[in-house]
């Protein structure tokens, strides 16, 4: 089971079970859905800070390979650049 749907099945199962214990609270109508509405509202955000995180996470790395990408990339043409003048070096002693 992947982490992504282990942290679902834990927030679908937290959501469902508030939800329901709010259903049978002996509390009037209104109250009830003031705290149904409450708690879709917190569940939203949470979800919402989650996947901004998520993202934030995700566009580090990103930058952090594209950097490290380039750093390799550089190396590559130094050492090419090396190899080529090693090689005229060595034709020119011949």
């Amino acid at each position: 089971m992947t982490t992504g749907k282990l942290v679902t099945g834990i927030i679908a199962g937290a959501a469902a079970g508030a939800i329901l214990g709010i259903l049978f609270a002996p509390d009037k109508g209104t109250e009830t859905r003031k705290k149904i509405a409450k708690k879709g509202t917190d569940l939203t955000d949470a979800i919402k800070n989650g996947f901004s995180s998520m993202a934030d996470a995700i566009s580090s790395k990103y930058e952090s390979i594209k950097e490290d990408t380039a750093e390799i990339l550089e190396k590559g043409k130094e050492k090419m650049q090396s190899a080529k003048e090693e090689g005229r070096r060595q034709q020119h002693a011949l």
